[in-house]
This record gives C-alpha cells, sequence and structure tokens, in this order.
C-alpha cells in the first residue's frame, strides 16, 4: 500500500483551518532555510534517508532509497482558487531500471510530489495527484495508481529521457489538474507529501528536494 492512502486516514483525523495571508506565494517546504518543521514521516516497507544537505552550494533534502518506501508529509490547507500553481525543484543522480509503472511491481520513483485532498471520516473518498519522475515514457503522461487506481493519479513531469545530474524547476496548475482527473471543482488540497521509493523493484535511487511552495500565478 502506498503513501496517500495510509495519508487518508491521518489527515481525516487532523485537518486544520489556516488563515491565509493575502500573498503572492505560501511556502510549503523551506529546505534551503535548513528547516524540516512540520514534516512528519510515513514508513511503509523499510525507511527511505531524508536529510537537509548542503548541495550545489545550498541547502536542499536529500532522499535515499535503497528497496525502501517511507514518505514525508505535511499537513496544510491550500486554497486552490487562490494558489492555483505548485512549484518546486528536483535533481535525481541516477534512474530506476524501465518498468511498467502501472502494475504493482513496477510502482516505484526516484522522485515525486504528492498533492493529497482528504476525504475526512470517508477517508476512501481521499484523492491524491502524484507529480512523478518517470522511469518511462514521454512527459505529462497520466494513469491510474497500480495500488489505489480510484484514488491516486499519476503524472509523469520528468521521464527517463531527461538528464540526470542537473536541476529542473517545475510548475503545474493542481487546480486544473484536479478538474481534469474528477470532473470537478476541488477548491482546498489537505496535504502535501514527498516520497523516493524503490521497495517493488527492489532498486537504489536518490534524489534532491528543492523548496516547495504554491503561487498564485
Amino acid at each position: 500500500m502506498k503513501l496517500a492512502l495510509l495519508l487518508a486516514i491521518a489527515i481525516s483525523c487532523s485537518v486544520y483551518s489556516s488563515n491565509m495571508v493575502a500573498a503572492e506565494i505560501l511556502p510549503i517546504g523551506l529546505f534551503s532555510s535548513g528547516s524540516m518543521v512540520g514534516w512528519e514521516v510515513k514508513s511503509f516497507e523499510r525507511e527511505t534517508n531524508y536529510s537537509i544537505e548542503h548541495f550545489d552550494n545550498e541547502l536542499v533534502l536529500k532522499a535515499v532509497s535503497d528497496g525502501a518506501a517511507s514518505g514525508l508529509f505535511k499537513k496544510t490547507v491550500i486554497n486552490l482558487k487562490e494558489y492555483p500553481y505548485l512549484n518546486w525543484r528536483w535533481r535525481i543522480n541516477g534512474k530506476l531500471p524501465e518498468g511498467d509503472e502501472q502494475q504493482k511491481e513496477g510502482d516505484d520513483y526516484v522522485a515525486r510530489l504528492y498533492v493529497i485532498r482528504s476525504g475526512g471520516l470517508f477517508f476512501w473518498r481521499t484523492k491524491a495527484l502524484n507529480f512523478v519522475w518517470s522511469s518511462r515514457g514521454d512527459i505529462d503522461n497520466t494513469w491510474p495508481n497500480a495500488f489505489a487506481p480510484d484514488n491516486n493519479r499519476m503524472v509523469a513531469v520528468r521521464s527517463m529521457h531527461h538528464k540526470i545530474g542537473q536541476w529542473y524547476t517545475e510548475k503545474r496548475n493542481v487546480y486544473e489538474y484536479f478538474k481534469d482527473w474528477l470532473g470537478e471543482e476541488i477548491v482546498e488540497i489537505h496535504a502535501v507529501a514527498i516520497m523516493t521509493d524503490t521497495d517493488n523493484t527492489g532498486g537504489y535511487a536518490t534524489a534532491f528536494y528543492g523548496d516547495i511552495y504554491f503561487s498564485r500565478k
């Protein structure tokens, strides 16, 4: 079982309201400041190691997975009508062997970022967009998650064709992705999660994540 399903139960019991400041951006992960405040670990099959490291003359989040599957998640309420864009930076130092990511035995990603809408007490209604670094095909491909096809939508932001050892800056309109997927307006999300996992393929992966934030435009 992957991160989003187990997070659903935890989030449903602890979603909180927040007063949104009328700013252009809403920080989620301030790794460049050396902070991991608010991020919690969820383990599934051994633990991916997450740590703040100096790399390329800055502080970033480093993830190392050796046949492991654990993630970091942060509970936060974001109004997607006001802040629809998810922004982040990431880099990988190697790729996983090409496999069938639509099957359970191939459902591993060297880097991924979740955006989660809680179903509240009805945790089976929880929905999660998974922005992933795919070990296969072209970018912008989407498919249902092998473990939870009704609850998780995978989106290939980077693929096997992109260079390793290079930083990439990403921006995705989460509001529009949810609308395209579910056919309805999703106004709020309730958590963001990071995961580098190799438990199904038994592989090894190293990824780096820069700061994460939502923006108005």
